[in-house]
């Protein structure tokens, strides 16, 4: 089994500046804490060949985009074959903002982003239970998010 792999406390330091803000400049983390930003650069280099970063991103706000409605949608799948398959579909399906093959009573659930109701229904009717494969689905409409974060170094 892998071992966790382990950071020292400038590396939870660099950390912690980048997961609160990823455009912060290299050179600000450096004064922070002492070093060069040489070395700053370094130690990043060593995180992501590491495989603990695995990169950074932009958050855009999806209901500044008119997409007021997030659904998780359990889906049934009448065979464990069909989950390739399945998968390739739903990635062609730009709402599908996330993805997970589960244990329990669902084969996948996923995360959906949608204008209105009316645009999930068009989704599920026409999109995901047109699937082959899809033998029903179960959807759950979030009301409001509270909690979105990474994992506490």
């Amino acid at each position: 089994m892998n071992q966790p792999y382990k950071i020292d406390g400038i590396d939870k330091i660099i950390l912690k500046h980048l997961m609160k803000n990823a455009r912060i400049p290299i050179l600000t983390i450096a004064k922070d804490i002492g070093i060069s930003g040489a070395a700053i650069h370094q130690r990043l280099r060593k995180l992501e060949a590491s495989g603990l970063i695995v990169g950074s991103k932009l958050v855009i706000n999806p209901k500044v985009l008119g997409y007021m409605t997030m659904a998780f949608i359990g889906v049934f799948l009448d065979a464990a074959s069909k989950y390739p398959s399945a998968i390739k579909r739903l990635k062609e399906i730009p709402e599908v903002v996330e993805s997970h093959y589960t244990t329990g009573n669902y084969s996948i659930l996923i995360k959906i982003l949608c204008k209105d109701n009316d645009h999930l229904m068009h989704l599920l009717t026409k999109e995901i239970q047109s699937i082959k494969g899809v033998a029903r689905t179960e959807t759950f409409i979030s009301l409001d998010e509270q909690i979105q974060r990474q994992i506490k170094l």
